[in-house]
């Protein structure tokens, strides 16, 4: 929905089931509409679509399945404004892991992907008004081999720089701003804000002022408040050494994660989090400073059985909860920097235009965090943002 200062705000479907465009347009039709129905009212309401690489090329290829889904965001009085192009291929009931990165951005499959998403956002989206992707960043650090990695990074900024001209054509084309957001993430190629800089710097090298203003025009930063508040920063500081660089924040996606004191009773709840499809990043403190990142909760549990000395004094999981819970019990929660960016926002608004929550976990969440059925959950984190959103005077 369209909220002050030309704010975009929506949940993202990859909470949905859906692989194939038919199981998509599915889960928009079942869950995404009655949504819309408790939360909108008349309004225009704003969908952050997902679209894996099979839904994607499918609706590319069927001009009747386009028509089909304009005439449904006409019904309905919805419109895209966002796709989320991170999880290329199979997203739920199977094991993702370390996979969701792949193909990473040195494969031609997740350039030509990327910009089939844009062909398919300029298409959908309201005239004239801006439309964004979301991708992952880069790679996942454990995919750069050593022997490689000047060759993997190579290719990853050649492929990178090819989806800012194929958007640059789209944005000349069609008179909107049209940008893609890279996401940084807990064992990502770069995973906090002074990484996402280094990155950057080395995406501009040598290009030239005129390839490079264009390069940051149409690429950025998807700024998740979960993968952030992991990596124990601060709200003011990260977005400061972004936009201090000249990198512009695509969007931001409202998630919160799990926080813990690693008590043996904490971390012995802690295993109820656990899954077989998902990774669960762990990033351990002591003292205010990380002291050790960890790829999956599992190995975190192991690890801290066989640490009696260097457990830290916090733990932040990589767990999407809903943000209008509080978890209670050992846990806390990380939703305090979502408070953070919308006070930096309230005090300077028209940084950040394309705002998504991001609660893609519902289906391995522990019963007792979920609030009746999807659909309640979803309209349940509505109220608590948009009221969120109200009390810095963005809605």
């Amino acid at each position: 929905m369209r909220l002050k200062h030309d704010i975009d705000l929506g949940y993202c479907t990859n909470i949905h089931r859906g692989e194939t465009w038919d199981e998509t347009f599915s889960g928009l039709c079942l869950y995404t509409d009655e949504v819309r129905k408790q939360v909108a009212g008349d309004q225009p309401y704003g969908i952050g679509l997902r679209l894996g690489a099979a839904a994607a090329s499918e609706l590319a290829e069927s001009k009747e399945e386009r028509d089909r889904f304009r005439k449904w965001l006409l019904d309905t009085n919805s419109y895209v404004f966002t796709v989320n192009g991170f999880p290329y291929g199979t997203f739920h009931g199977s094991r993702v892991k370390e996979q969701v990165y792949a193909p990473d951005w040195t494969s031609e499959a997740r350039l030509a992907y990327t910009n089939q998403l844009f062909d398919l956002i300029t298409d959908f989206a309201p005239a004239g008004s801006p439309a964004s992707v979301s991708t992952l960043p880069g790679s996942f650090k454990e995919f750069i081999k050593a022997d490689t990695a000047k060759e993997q990074k190579s290719a990853i900024f050649k492929h990178l720089r090819s989806c800012s001209d194929h958007i640059e054509r789209l944005r000349d084309r069609s008179g909107r701003d049209i940008h893609l957001g890279l996401e940084p993430e807990p064992l990502g190629l770069f995973e906090t804000s002074a990484e996402s800089v280094s990155f950057f710097e080395e995406l501009v090298s040598g290009v030239g002022a005129a390839e490079e203003a264009r390069i940051l025009r149409n690429i950025g930063i998807n700024y998740d408040t979960c993968h952030l508040a992991i990596e124990y920063e601060e709200p003011e500081v990260a977005i400061r050494n972004l936009r201090e660089a000249g990198i512009r924040i695509s969007k931001i996606h409202l998630s919160s994660a799990l926080r813990l004191v690693p008590t043996p009773e904490a971390v012995e709840e802690l295993a109820a989090f656990g899954d077989d499809v998902y990774l669960h990043q762990v990033v351990i403190s002591k003292a205010g400073k990380i002291t050790h990142r960890i790829k999956d909760l599992p190995e975190a549990l192991k690890w801290f059985e066989s640490n009696s000395e260097e457990r830290g004094d916090e733990w932040r999981v990589h767990f999407h909860i809903p943000i209008h819970v509080q978890p209670g019990g050992h846990f806390k929660d990380t939703r305090s920097h979502i408070d953070g960016i919308l006070k930096l926002l309230g005090e300077e608004p028209g940084w950040c235009q394309h705002f998504e929550m991001e609660t893609y976990t519902w289906e391995v969440m522990p019963k007792e965090l979920r609030s009746g059925d999807v659909v309640s959950q979803l309209v349940n984190e509505y109220e608590w943002c948009l009221a969120a959103f109200r009390k810095n005077g963005l809605a």
